[in-house]
């Protein structure tokens, strides 16, 4: 489950409501090209601006499409019990593990988030993922902090924002993280941009922004991590670097795949929820060619 390609599809949202029919075809594609696993309603698949039946229905939908491969649904949300009415819901749809972000309204102190996970994991009869995500949620998680939750049986792994920019110093911030670690619990890279960092340093796992829209490209560099060839997952994650420009240019990465999912027609051109806008048709067409440009699939 924890290793590998963790493709992160976008869900795509109309004036309708989700696109069930787009997302569909999203996830199709993601399992045809055979990724390790399905991160379903991750911050580019927009659990915060969807309702609870919405998440439900999707995580149905990826249920459904996903076959073999397992699926992993995030669960976040303001409070507790919304918490675990989502983790009821997505496990009665059937998922292989759930990701938990620390989200709130108040600022939250380290013992609130531990509760928070002892809670969850306490209910929930399939593995926990933690969502280090500081730049969504505002909470910054600290190494003794992942290291108390991993000790809670539940927790399977942890999903890290990214890793210093140098080989040396991105190895040195995974080891460090490591000693806090029960032994075990995976490491997954997030930060499309640090992926071949992360995956190089030891990372197990990749979750992945760019493979829940263009899996075989990411799959290249998960290959290239499961043979230990460091310079081709180096080769390979420098050669986005466009792509990497495009998600900083235009304030994260959701946009720009919201964008490529209607280049590929997939989905409608106008797909984020609201108050999210779409890129403009300049914007647009430079997404178009830079997809081209890198034969991105």
């Amino acid at each position: 489950m924890f290793t590998g390609l963790s493709a992160f599809p976008l869900t795509p949202v109309t004036a309708r409501g989700v696109d069930e029919q787009g997302f569909t075809k999203i996830l199709a594609r993601l399992t045809a090209a055979r990724v390790d696993s399905l991160g379903v309603l991750g911050s580019t698949g927009s659990y915060a601006y969807l309702s609870r039946e919405q998440r439900k229905r999707s995580a149905t939908l990826a249920c459904q499409v996903a076959g073999e491969i397992p699926v992993m649904v995030c669960v976040g949300a303001i409070s507790t019990d919304a918490v675990l009415h989502l983790a009821e819901d997505a496990q009665s749809a059937g998922v292989d593990a759930l990701l938990l972000p620390a989200m709130s309204y108040q600022p939250l102190r380290d013992e609130e988030v531990y509760a928070l996970f002892e809670t969850v994991t306490r209910h929930a009869s399939v593995p926990v993922c933690v969502y280090d995500n500081p730049r969504t949620t505002h909470f910054r998680f600290t190494d003794e902090l992942l290291g108390q939750l991993s000790s809670l049986k539940g927790i399977r792994s942890i999903k890290i924002p990214g890793v210093p920019d140098t080989p040396i110093a991105a190895a040195e911030r995974v080891a460090a993280l490591r000693q806090h670690l029960r032994p075990g619990v995976a490491l997954g890279i997030s930060g499309d941009a640090s992926a071949g960092l992360g995956l190089n340093a030891g990372c197990e796992v990749w979750y992945s922004v760019c493979g829940g829209i263009f899996p075989e490209t990411a799959k290249q560099i998960t290959q290239a991590a499961a043979i230990n060839d460091a310079e081709r997952v180096t080769a390979l994650t420098n050669r986005l670097q466009p792509l990497w420009d495009l998600f900083r240019k235009h304030g994260g990465s959701i946009r720009v795949i919201a964008a490529a999912a209607g280049i590929l027609r997939l989905t409608e051109a106008d797909c984020l929820p609201r108050p999210l806008l779409p890129l403009s048709a300049a914007e647009v067409a430079e997404v178009a060619a830079v997809m081209a440009a890198l034969d991105l699939k």
